[in-house]
This record gives C-alpha cells, sequence and structure tokens, in this order.
C-alpha cells in the first residue's frame, strides 16, 4: 500500500522543497562585492571652484572671484576638473615667474645695464628686441635649448605631478644629473629652507600678484615698442621696434 498524505501535510512538503530549491540556487551565485559609488564630476568642479575662490580672495579681496571663461569648471584633455585647475594654476606661477624676469630684464637692458664684457661684446643694438636679433643665431638656439631644457626637468623631475595631487609652482631641484651640478632655482643659497608654512604661502601669494602685473607689463613694453602709441602711458618712453619679436630664430 501506498501511504497517501494527509492535505496538511501538503503546504509543509511544498515549503521545504521551495527552501531546498532556493539555497540550492544561492550556493551557484557568485559572491556579492560592494561597487563603490563613482564621485560626481559636480562635487570635484565645486572643490575646485572653492578652491578658486579662496585663493582669488586672498590674492585680491576687493576683486574676488572673477571667472567670465568659466575655467574653474573646464576639463582640458578629459584629464578632470581638479588636473585643469592645478594645470592652471602652475601656467599661470610659471608665466608670472618668467614675466619678472622678463621686465627686469627688459628695464636693464634698455638703459644699457649688463654684465662685464669678459669674453667681448656679444650683441649691440638701442633696444632689447635689437640686442636679441643681433644675437648670432647659435647663440640664441643655446639659450632656447637650455630654456627647454628647463621646461622639460620641470614636467618630469617632479616626485608628484601637480596634475596628480602635486602642489603647483613647485620646481624640481637638479638630483642625479652627471657632470653639471645646478644649484636648486627655487633656493639657491640655502636660505629659505627654515622658512615657515605661513610665510611661504604668504611670499607665494605676493609672488602671483606680482606675476601678474609683470605679464601686463611685459606685454604692455612690447606693443608699445611695436605700435608706438597703443599704450598712452609709454609714449616716448619705450623705443620703437620694427621688427617681428614672435620670430625668434629669423
Amino acid at each position: 500500500m501506498v501511504q497517501v498524505p494527509q492535505p496538511a501535510q501538503i503546504p509543509d512538503l511544498f515549503f521545504v522543497n521551495m527552501i531546498a530549491t532556493t539555497f540550492a540556487a544561492l550556493s551557484f551565485a557568485p559572491p556579492m562585492v560592494q561597487v563603490p559609488q563613482p564621485v560626481s564630476r559636480a562635487s570635484h568642479i565645486s572643490m575646485s571652484k572653492q578652491a578658486a575662490s579662496e585663493l582669488a580672495s586672498s590674492l585680491n579681496p576687493v576683486l574676488g572671484y572673477w571667472d567670465p571663461l568659466g575655467l574653474a569648471e573646464a576639463d582640458f584633455w578629459s584629464q578632470g576638473n581638479e588636473a585643469t585647475y592645478g594645470f592652471l594654476r602652475q601656467a599661470e606661477i610659471k608665466h608670472g615667474r618668467v614675466a619678472m624676469f622678463a621686465f627686469c630684464g627688459y628695464i636693464a637692458q634698455a638703459n644699457g645695464v649688463h654684465f662685464p664684457y669678459v669674453l667681448g661684446q656679444p650683441t649691440s643694438g638701442a633696444t632689447p628686441e635689437e640686442q636679441w636679433f643681433n644675437l648670432p643665431a647659435y647663440g640664441r638656439l643655446q639659450i632656447i635649448l637650455f630654456i627647454g631644457f628647463l621646461e622639460w626637468w620641470g614636467e618630469f623631475g617632479l616626485e608628484t605631478h601637480y596634475m596628480r595631487g602635486g602642489k603647483p609652482g613647485v620646481y624640481p631641484p637638479f638630483k642625479d644629473i652627471p657632470v653639471h651640478k645646478i644649484p636648486s632655482l627655487y633656493d639657491p643659497l640655502g636660505f629659505c629652507g627654515k622658512t615657515s608654512v605661513e610665510s611661504k604661502e604668504k611670499r607665494l601669494l605676493a609672488e602671483i600678484n606680482n606675476g601678474r602685473l609683470a605679464m601686463i607689463g611685459i606685454m604692455s613694453f612690447m606693443a608699445e615698442a611695436k605700435v608706438p602709441g597703443s599704450v598712452p602711458a609709454l609714449s616716448g618712453i619705450i623705443k620703437p621696434f620694427a621688427g617681428d619679436v614672435m620670430a625668434p630664430l629669423v
């Protein structure tokens, strides 16, 4: 005889079978891995914009934050907003430093101030532009190649790149370079090694502001030399130059 289960036992058997089937299926399922949620691009933009706003207020409390081109929200080369912000800060600091050298050098050369002629007079001319173009082409090429080396070392000699979390404005010291022992461009005499962080931050703000003024100044000199009268404040002070300053090797 076959024992027929009572009607009251059928739901119990169905429940047991369902539980067994469920656990059997789960035994073949892969383990659950928590997927990290990506940080939204808007949060990175807000962080960069906030940093830019704070820096602008520190540099010029009167003008404050002013970004008509929306660069605080830019994303160059799909590298991210924070990398773009680091690139723009580095570019401003670098161009400001070069402009300060150029501004002071232009004034010195325009007034005939120069180092002693140990190996003879290298060039001549009534204006700094003429003095540059009167240099031999090989001499100008050497200067440009040395500037190219400084650019290369400033990019690849960094421990942490400014687009990857490094500090904008830092120039790496010259280490492990054979033959030549070049001193640090930032602190060649070693006077700033014990400077406090607060003092360095204050000096950096002054450097950025001076660099901005120097960029305006050197471009004003060149504009007045090329187009006399274009900068009324410099009319009669800057001597005209008929050449093309944007063709350094011509």
